[in-house]
């Protein structure tokens, strides 16, 4: 399959829906036997096991990643395991997953790590063991089979972009922003800020990221956070939150401190807050990605490999960008709220 290039919210409507059934195409191509058939019962990867390990269960983004990976299980007849650490800062529960996955001794993992390198070591051990590893949204800094995930610096610049063009709006190209993030050092969320602020320096040169907060991932604090910056700052005029625990804090925030008239304000993802907050105006647009997609298509890459296959090295679904007169478009109903599912601990 030709890789799914990253694209402006002008003509990302068709690729937002491709890449939902992407992985179901790539899926029958590569395990289709000589009748076509590739139902549950008849696939060459039926019975095979995989485990899916996300960066977190506690979070509606990695529920729809479960959720694709489920699909993806239930019509190849793959013996699935759906897991994640209750936090996406908990990387040491993350690799007692991994470590529990080659003591089952899995097919496969897909795995959308917590970190760029803490997991290499016990990726590793599970490739040795003949383990095929997948990586999804978070790349690894040692070898897998696969990678599919957001270019995030193209995300990132599409939302500095808006940024800009909405500052410019308000009459403040040359203003404050606020970077409100998840967690620290984390390779995607870096990916995006870095490329907010080459979006954001093409239009508005001038403008300032006043200060970047930390929340660890809890949208209390988020809310606190930029709620206190939103009382005490007036001169900022510009909030970008870098995740959907990230941008729930940052809605709610705007909400209460009744700012949605004074701030633009740009997040990704988009949890039910996060919509809702684009359809209230306490958020000005979402950057919206597919993890349906990541999930399904991790799964399916996961058992080309486990059948011999070689899986693509990398691809890359898109994100779209999404505002208020966008968000109640029926053709983004299924991005904006796909299938859910929860998973294990452990």
């Amino acid at each position: 399959m030709a890789r799914i290039r990253y694209v402006s919210s002008g003509v990302a409507t068709a690729i937002a829906l491709i890449a939902i059934g992407a992985g179901l195409t790539i899926g029958k191509v590569a395990f289709a036997g000589d009748s076509g058939d590739t139902g549950p019962g008849t696939s060459p990867v039926a019975g095979r096991k995989i485990d899916v390990i996300t960066k977190a269960t506690d979070s509606e983004f990695w529920q729809s990643m479960l959720a694709g990976s489920k699909k993806a299980g239930a019509d190849y007849g793959i013996r699935l395991g759906l897991f994640g650490p209750t936090s996406e800062t908990d990387i040491d529960g993350q690799v007692k997953l991994v470590e529990n996955s080659i003591s089952r001794g899995v097919d496969a993992i897909v795995l959308a790590s917590n970190s760029s390198s803490a997991l290499n070591g016990v990726v590793d051990r599970a490739r040795k063991r003949g383990i095929k590893v997948v990586t999804v949204d978070n790349a690894i800094s040692t070898d897998s089979e696969g990678f599919i995930g957001t270019d995030n610096i193209k995300a990132g610049e599409q939302a500095g972009q808006r940024m800009c063009e909405l500052l410019k709006d308000k009459g403040h190209p040359d203003g404050k922003v606020l970077h409100e993030s998840s967690v620290s050092g984390q390779q995607v969320l870096v990916d995006r800020f870095t490329g907010f602020k080459k979006g954001l320096a093409e239009g508005c040169p001038k403008a300032q990221i006043s200060q970047t907060l930390v929340n660890d991932n809890d949208p209390n604090k988020a809310l606190g956070q930029v709620g206190d910056v939103l009382t005490s700052k007036p001169d900022v005029v510009g909030i970008f939150a870098d995740n959907n625990v990230s941008g729930t804090g940052a809605a709610r925030a705007v909400k209460e401190k009744n700012a949605a008239d004074r701030v633009v304000s740009i997040a990704f993802d988009s949890d039910p807050a996060e919509v809702d907050g684009v359809r209230a105006g306490t958020l000005s647009a979402i950057v919206v990605q597919n993890p349906f997609f990541f999930g399904y298509q991790g799964v399916v890459e996961a058992a080309m490999a486990v059948r011999g296959s070689t899986p693509p090295l990398n691809i890359d679904p898109g994100a779209v960008l999404i505002d208020k007169s966008l968000v109640d478009k029926a053709q983004f109903a299924q991005l904006l709220n796909p299938p859910k599912t929860s998973g294990a601990h452990g």
